[in-house]
């Protein structure tokens, strides 16, 4: 931090000082400074989108979804059947539908694009599981 002199003047005689301060790892006040800057995160570029079109049924992924950023899905096309947006944090051994308050989510059964979640783990990757009974779904998961 620079610091720089400055004159006071009478009558005074002084100057109110302020300093930018946070909760430092020890839980006392860490003031700011060029050694000290102020902690601050700082997003990780977006990743690659999945995308495609299915005719038949599969599980498609992995996505590896950024923590912190929403993850849009866009469904197209002329078909029947479900699309399932399914989490994973153990590589996609397990697959696991998404729950909001017990209810099913993130299941869609036509065309439309939304905000479906916001994931906050680190290492979490996300599938789509198609199950059609006819037509072709064009599908997109980014963030």
């Amino acid at each position: 931090m620079t610091t720089t002199s400055a004159a006071i003047s009478t009558p005074a005689g002084f100057a109110p000082a302020y300093a930018v301060g946070y909760s430092g790892a020890n839980g006392l006040l860490a003031l700011v400074s060029d050694a000290a800057p102020l902690p601050v995160a700082t997003s990780a570029p977006a990743p690659l989108a999945l995308s495609g079109e299915a005719a038949a049924s599969e599980t498609v992924g992995p996505f590896a979804a950024t923590a912190g950023r929403v993850i849009v899905i866009s469904l197209d096309g002329a078909w029947d059947g479900t699309v399932q947006l399914l989490r994973s944090t153990d590589g996609g051994t397990t697959k696991i539908p998404l729950r909001v308050g017990g209810t099913v989510w993130a299941q869609y059964t036509e065309p439309g694009c939304e905000q479906a979640w916001t994931e906050t783990e680190e290492g979490v990757s996300f599938y789509l599981d198609i199950a059609l009974n006819s037509g072709t779904v064009a599908y997109r998961l980014s963030q």
